[in-house]
């Protein structure tokens, strides 16, 4: 982008920052000095501003959820900001869902970005909209979803963010579509894998922290988490994130999501797809092949890694050369583990703004 360009949509950003943040719902608890130790801090417009500090937490529900025929799911999903920002989609992960974004949203809204947070298949209302059809859960279908809802919204290109099952589906657009995604926010970095890595064996302890994945491989597996999906999900997101500390509150709140007819087949198939142990669909064996042989990210990205991440992550410097494109890496500290964006909103957020000006 032109840096005259740059510079306007950064300005553009930071007023509309400032005069919405003051009037947000459920308000922010920064004081109006803040706000002008902000703006002097930004005098250089060619400069992101710093997101201020945002305690996780203060946001516990998005306005009225809508819902969009894409593809072949009907598509649940929150919207906040103006319609004519610059679109950005912020992609959930397993077991959790939009709420991971309760905090990130209004912020990134109030900075004047069209934000887009949608339930993935599986989670919420999202839907299959055949009865008879697959319930797929192999990566580039999940991707696909999300390349139709933005042709449902008529998004052309957007920043893409996200972790988990998120971060996954962000890296295969940004590397199989980089005309779709003008930058991207991956935690935990380059996600993309393939049924030929899988089946490769790991250390022991690497591979204990993938017991989920074995037990899903199991019929018991199956049925186990089809009748105590809600114990399962705490007991990951424990396990995932040590030193996050919370609430029976927030734990339901994402909960609801996983009641989903589809949930269950599309965790199981999604887990037992990545050991070759179930068939995906063989419409998508071409864009698999591709998948397969790890495509370099060529469009601006940051990647973020807590300092406190339980769940199974590559380390840095394993991915670090497959972005081929402007780069950076963040280790975000204060006991954050694998839900970064609602454990540090903040973070998160600065992020997405920062990547939009590389």
């Amino acid at each position: 982008m032109h840096a005259d360009k740059d510079a306007e949509a950064i300005n553009l950003h930071r007023r509309r920052f400032l005069a919405a943040a003051g009037m947000a719902a459920g308000g922010a608890t920064l004081a109006a000095s803040q706000f002008g130790m902000i703006a002097a801090a930004q005098a250089d417009a060619a400069q992101p501003f710093a997101v201020p500090a945002i305690t996780p937490g203060t946001h516990t529900s998005f306005g009225p959820l809508k819902q969009v025929d894409a593809g072949p799911l009907t598509i649940g999903y929150a919207e906040a900001g103006p319609a004519d920002g610059p679109a950005v989609v912020l992609l959930h992960g397993w077991p959790y869902d939009i709420h991971s974004y309760a905090d990130v949203a209004p912020a990134l809204a109030a900075a004047g970005y069209h934000v887009i947070v949608p339930y993935l298949r599986g989670y919420g209302t999202t839907r299959i909209r055949s009865i008879g059809a697959f319930r797929n859960g192999q990566q580039s279908v999940l991707a696909l979803d999300i390349i139709a809802l933005m042709d449902a919204l008529k998004i052309g290109k957007a920043i893409l963010a996200g972790y988990d099952w998120g971060a996954r589906t962000a890296d295969i657009i940004a590397a199989l579509w980089p005309e779709r995604c003008k930058a991207l926010v991956s935690v935990s970095g380059y996600l993309i894998g393939s049924v030929a890595a899988n089946s490769q064996p790991l250390p022991p302890k690497a591979e204990l922290a993938w017991w989920y994945q074995y037990y899903f491989a199991t019929e018991r597996g199956r049925l186990g988490y089809e009748k105590n999906r809600h114990d399962f999900a705490k007991l990951i997101w424990q396990l995932a994130s040590p030193q996050w500390h919370f609430d029976d509150a927030t734990f339901d709140r994402s909960a609801a999501a996983f009641d989903n007819p589809d949930h269950v087949a599309i965790v199981i198939h999604n887990y037992r797809w990545r050991l070759g142990l179930a068939a995906g669909d063989p419409q998508y064996d071409g864009l698999e092949a591709k998948l397969a042989a790890a495509p370099h990210i060529t469009v601006p990205a940051i990647t973020l890694e807590g300092d406190a991440n339980g769940a199974p992550h590559p380390e840095p410097a394993a991915y670090a050369g497959k972005f081929a494109g402007k780069y950076l890496h963040r280790l975000i500290t204060g006991g954050i583990g694998h839900n970064l964006p609602q454990e540090a909103p903040q973070a998160f957020t600065q992020a997405v703004i920062d990547v939009d000006a590389f």
